[in-house]
């Protein structure tokens, strides 16, 4: 308990120091900012004579003469303690050793705040759980200084090395990295206000529940207000239900429960402590069994690994650890997704998780019998026989009651749908797809209205619906796009949804989920942290926080190239994106480039698959290959030329449609060209970069194949693979001639939507099988690997997880 309390000269910062008890001979000596207990430094000395009653804050030492402008706090003399909240000014008589005996700011406990620095010596720790960084900048969350459940930052997917790299959270709100060997300090995570005006306190906080957090208050506020969280599913923080505790979730909170009535509460007040069995396993020698636990796995984090793993059925796995030869097995996880995977355990901590959309199924071994889970366990206490006749006539009765609704059900929506054929019966095959290995999860409309509570958080529109942010059951952060004017029928829209689900790639946004009730027709996608390129390409003065170095720009003009190569030559089918543009180029936590907007072009007029009118295309103005507007057929290599504009972007800074008195009002692309031949790459080059972080070998490469891909004849442009080679260096590039100035009216960056005197049709093929590699077609000096047919699945821009569409 603090005995005293007061603001300093700027009301940012408050001190105090606690009552010892009578017979203590230590005192608490904390600092908080503003008013929050939970924003607080503090320290506990010993005292030798007798309880302090004094702490001597000094002014804020301010001026043109100073070199400082900390705060001191020291006791009275006969203690003969100096502590400093950050660092000492010069003049000030210190300890005989003449240095500080303590600074908050070098100690941090679990809080880190602005203008503290956090480094590699540091660390905050919250009861069992402790926050630390490490030498490659990742952030690392640990489990009583064991298990690493989280581990996240610039070197999960490259290979940094830094000297000696410092953690900040800045006033704004963003979380940085910092290092000798970086030019600029690197973003790693944003406060959801990060940047708003006001008088706000933001801290980072490492929680009792192993999360850490960024907080906000306003000053002289007592709460505070989570912006932030490194964890998003609570449930996935190692041991936050304790020992042998299973987390889920109610309708929006985690809860801890026990496995089943074999188990008990350590602590019925507080069931985070975890729980216990009621009879040990020594004490019932030969009558193990084990308890199965649905929709549920043992979390599983390095170095706590696995004892073993088996491809086996489930009832092995289930036996394997009952009787198996390996007899400390106390757990084990069978994976229901078809892999046949088992995972036995014999730690002795056991932390778990159940959700509906969890497949896998759990076993824990206890003394038999087995006792119902709690959910479902009655209100009486009987046991034996007499509890095992109960539990039938309740599950012959909740069976009986079941079907009874399924029938009736059933019977009403036929009636209410049967003059309906667009939405007519679903046939048996079709409603088992979300069962099946690999299949999207289904969710119903109610989950979906829940999870974005009510659509309210719109993150943007596209051609074919808005996009909200949503949160699911098991806390997972989602872009949930409610799709407008789709006409398919149940079976083709759910055959689609799976064809999308099947395409996986690191560079590519993964389909989580849909929903196809009555009329209701909506995509759950995996959500980026942060957003859409153009939001990092052109941004203001004001926004140059968010500028990306020319390290990133080149890894996403890498990762996007590998992205639609995959779409054209790796997956089954090839798919045409149709609206390559930075709004259609997302970036995870780590900046990596995924492509969105790719799939399911046959939900837009499904009377005939082969053939659009321009009218009913979505493209952006300004990223159209000229085929578009010349109804030729729709191929791979209009795709070639829409990323030929975004990496003449990725380099420029600027949008390609922008005309202006430095471009001598010509065609940016065209005036590149003429910088190019002149060997004035600076000119292309965004002039926000620092020069000295600059790679110009990867600068003029990204030039040339820019150019090669907006070449107006799509022969001449490269297939995405080699265009992913040349920007490797792995191929040479050959000089590229002019890009011709294809007409496409006035530019703008709106979205096409053609006049209808437009209609004669643009051809697309229907899908075939991807190009084959082996056969090999010389274009204009660069060697492209293609086949010699021009039919391609067609595809169109489906996911618009932008803020605006330009």
């Amino acid at each position: 308990m603090l005995k005293r309390i007061e603001p300093l000269d700027t009301s940012i910062f408050t001190y105090g120091f606690s009552d010892p008890a009578k017979d203590s001979m230590k005192q608490t000596i904390s600092a908080m900012l503003g008013f929050l207990p939970s924003a607080q430094f503090s320290v506990t000395v010993s005292i030798t004579k007798r309880p302090l009653d004094r702490l001597i804050l000094s002014s804020i030492i301010t001026g043109k003469n100073s070199k400082s402008d900390k705060k001191l706090a020291s006791f009275a003399p006969s203690v003969n303690l100096i502590f400093s909240w950050t660092s000492f000014a010069p003049g000030i008589n210190l300890n005989a050793s003449g240095s500080a005996v303590w600074t908050s700011f070098d100690h941090p406990t679990d809080v880190i705040v602005p203008t503290q620095s956090f480094t590699l010596r540091h660390t905050l720790s919250s009861g069992l759980y402790s926050f630390k960084l490490q030498e490659n900048g990742n952030l690392t969350l640990l489990w009583n200084d064991t298990v690493e459940y989280y581990n996240s930052g610039l070197n999960s997917t490259r290979n940094f090395s830094f000297t000696n790299p410092i953690l900040d959270i800045r006033s704004t709100g963003i979380l940085t990295l910092s290092d000798p060997t970086l030019p600029n300090p690197l973003d790693l995570a944003y406060s959801s206000d990060y940047a708003e005006e006001g008088n706000i306190l933001r801290f980072l906080k490492l929680d009792n529940d192993g999360n850490l957090r960024i907080y906000s208050s306003a000053i002289g506020s007592r709460t505070q207000i989570e912006r932030w969280a490194a964890v998003d599913d609570q449930c996935q923080v190692y041991g936050f239900c304790g020992n042998m505790g299973i987390c889920s979730y109610n309708d929006s909170n985690p809860v801890c429960r026990c496995p089943s009535d074999n188990f008990e509460l350590i602590d019925k007040r507080e069931s985070r402590k975890g729980c216990k069995r009621k009879v040990e396993l020594r004490d019932c020698p030969g009558s193990e069994t084990m308890l199965p636990l649905e929709h549920s796995i043992f979390l599983t984090y390095p170095p706590e690994l696995s004892s073993q793993i088996y491809y086996i059925a489930i009832s092995a796995c289930m036996s394997n650890c009952l009787v198996g030869a390996t007899g400390s097995c106390i757990a084990s996880t069978s994976l229901s997704d078809g892999s046949g995977q088992c995972y036995l355990k014999s730690s002795n901590f056991i932390s778990g998780y159940h959700s509906p959309a969890i497949p896998s199924t759990s076993y824990m071994k206890v003394c038999g019998p087995v006792m119902p889970t709690p959910s479902m366990a009655g209100t009486g206490g009987g046991k034996g026989k007499g509890w095992r006749l109960t539990a039938w006539l309740v599950v012959v009765v909740v069976v009986v009651t079941l079907l009874g609704l399924v029938v009736v059900e059933g019977g009403l929506w036929w009636w209410c749908f049967r003059n309906s054929p667009k939405f007519g019966g679903l046939s048996a095959q079709y409603a088992l797809l979300e069962y099946a290995s690999g299949a999207p999860v289904q969710f119903s409309y109610k989950e979906l209205q829940k999870a974005t509570n009510g659509f309210k958080e719109k993150l943007g529109a596209g051609g074919f619906g808005a996009v909200y942010r949503g949160v699911l059951a098991n806390r997972t952060t989602a872009a949930v796009k409610q799709l407008e004017g789709i006409e398919q029928g149940e079976k083709q829209f759910r055959m689609e949804v799976v064809t999308i689900s099947s395409t996986h790639h690191l560079n590519l946004v993964r389909l989580i989920g849909f929903c196809s009730e009555g009329r209701h027709r909506l995509l759950v996608y995996e959500f980026m942290k942060n957003g859409s390129l153009d939001n990092f390409l052109f941004v203001s003065e004001e926004q140059s926080g968010k500028l990306l170095s020319w390290e990133y720009r080149y890894s996403i003009a890498l990762g996007t190239a590998k992205g639609i190569t995959y779409l054209h030559e790796e997956c089954r089918d090839c798919i045409v994106h149709c609206d390559i543009k930075p709004e259609n180029i997302l970036l995870d936590e780590n900046y990596n480039a995924k492509v969105s907007d790719f799939g399911l072009a046959k939900l837009v007029n499904p009377k005939d698959h082969r053939y659009r009118t321009l009218k009913s295309v979505r493209g952006t103005r300004g990223y159209l290959a000229p085929e578009w507007l010349a109804n030729l057929p729709i191929t791979s290599k209009s795709d070639v030329y829409s990323y030929g504009m975004v990496l003449l972007e990725i380099v420029s800074g600027r949008r390609n449609f922008t005309v202006s008195e430095e471009t001598d009002h010509m065609k940016f692309s065209v005036w590149a060209y003429e910088e190019f031949e002149k060997g004035n790459f600076y000119a292309i080059l965004d002039k926000r970069l620092p020069r000295n972080e600059i790679d110009m070998e990867q600068v003029i490469r990204a030039i040339q194949v820019s150019f090669w891909c907006i070449q107006e004849q799509p022969s001449q442009r490269p297939m995405m693979g080699k265009v992913v080679q040349m920007l490797e260096g792995i191929i040479e590039i050959d000089r590229p001639p002019p890009p011709k100035a294809a007409t496409e009216g006035s530019v703008g960056g709106t979205s096409l939507y053609a006049s209808s005197s437009i209609s004669a049709p643009s051809t697309f093929a229907a899908s075939v099988p991807a190009p084959s590699s082996s056969s090999s077609l010389q274009t204009a000096g660069i060697s492209s690997s293609a086949s010699g047919k021009q039919v391609y699945r067609e595809s169109s821009s489906l996911l618009h997880i932008d803020m605006d569409t330009k």
